[in-house]
């Protein structure tokens, strides 16, 4: 049995990621500041970290039972469309020179790798982008997005507490 899995209380950190210079890549960083400030308490920790890669990968080394993740992704030909799944940090890890100052999610996990730690649970809710040209804001379709990503973040969080709870009974 792991630490994380010996945890008695559940704790999902909800992470906001991405570069505001760059349009469309400041979503993460949105959603998070747009979420309701009653989702953070004891089990619940919301975090804007920018684009702090070692930052987050340094606060992962922590007993964290899930981590969503709330990012850019790219443009799959429906910008402004959110979309919910699981990611598997073992695929996400990439085996390349480490980076301090990335911010792409595999450098991230291959960062607490390097460091000794394990990856939690992790949900990524992410927004395909727009534009990703330098300039602050998000673009008019991002934006809008917006509101029905930090109702997927209140849901995804809903749902992991739930299962830790029916996990623990």
């Amino acid at each position: 049995m792991t630490g994380r899995e010996a945890s008695i209380t559940p704790r999902i950190l909800v992470a906001g990621i991405g570069n505001i210079f760059l349009g469309d890549d400041g979503f993460g960083p949105e959603v998070i500041r747009r979420i309701p400030h009653r989702l953070a308490g004891p089990c619940v920790r919301l975090k804007d970290y920018g684009i702090r890669g070692m930052h987050l990968a340094y606060d992962l080394l922590g007993p964290w039972s899930a981590l969503v993740l709330v990012d850019a992704v790219p443009d799959r030909g429906a910008p402004g469309t959110v979309h919910m799944f699981e990611a598997d940090p073992e695929t996400l890890t990439t085996p390349t020179a480490l980076d301090a100052h990335a911010m792409d999610p595999g450098a991230v996990f291959a960062c607490l790798n390097a460091l000794g730690g394990a990856a939690p649970r992790t949900v990524v809710v992410g927004c395909e982008v727009e534009t990703v040209e330098e300039g602050i804001g998000l673009s008019e379709t991002v934006a809008a997005a917006v509101p029905a990503a930090v109702r997927a973040v209140e849901d995804v969080v809903a749902d992991l507490l739930a299962r830790s709870m029916v996990e623990r009974a």
